[in-house]
């Protein structure tokens, strides 16, 4: 009778048959990292929330005649709303409850979110004009189209260092 090791169910994943437990090996390993085609699939991820909820934020807020900081923490709120939706439903999606999927969209999201956040809103802000362009200006789409592009280069990285720790979209891995 023939026992091959593998089969003992030891190794964490295997036993419960998921089909892409090649990813945990990336979060075994802190320091080797992550891969950046990891990052970028992770930071496409959150900008596609984020890009949604920031410009329907923007949007309602400019056509509602809103003031720059309820129009700005319209857009935030709704970029965040945006970006942890799509974890809540892959995950929900994937088996877990409701509690647990809002604990693994927290950890995946929060930072990743808060650095596009930041460096888009923060490029809208500083841009001589575009907190006062109107949705039918050229300046309120480069700008805002602008800043989300920029906030996409400058949280990859910072996804890179947090899925290469285990943090981050790492612990969405699991549920993909």
């Amino acid at each position: 009778m023939e026992h091959s090791p593998h089969h003992t169910g030891t190794a964490q994943g295997h036993e419960h048959g998921r089909p892409d437990d090649h990813h945990d090996d990336h979060h075994e390993h802190p320091h080797g990292g992550a891969s950046w085609s990891m990052a970028v699939q992770a930071t496409l991820h959150c900008l596609t929330g984020c890009a949604i909820g920031e410009i329907l934020g923007m949007v309602i807020g400019t056509a509602l005649m809103w003031g720059n900081v309820p129009t700005m923490i319209l857009a935030i709120a709704l970029a965040f709303l945006f970006g942890y939706s799509f974890t809540l439903f892959a995950v929900v999606r994937a088996g877990l409850n409701l509690k647990a999927a809002f604990k693994v969209a927290l950890a995946a999201d929060t930072v990743s979110i808060a650095v596009m956040e930041l460096v888009d809103n923060g490029i809208v802000a500083v841009v001589p004009g575009a907190m006062d362009a109107h949705l039918s200006e050229g300046l309120f789409w480069a700008t805002l189209l602008g800043g989300l592009a920029i906030a996409f280069v400058i949280t990859t990285p910072v996804n890179k260092w947090m899925i290469g720790r285990g943090k981050g979209h790492a612990v969405v891995h699991a549920y993909h």
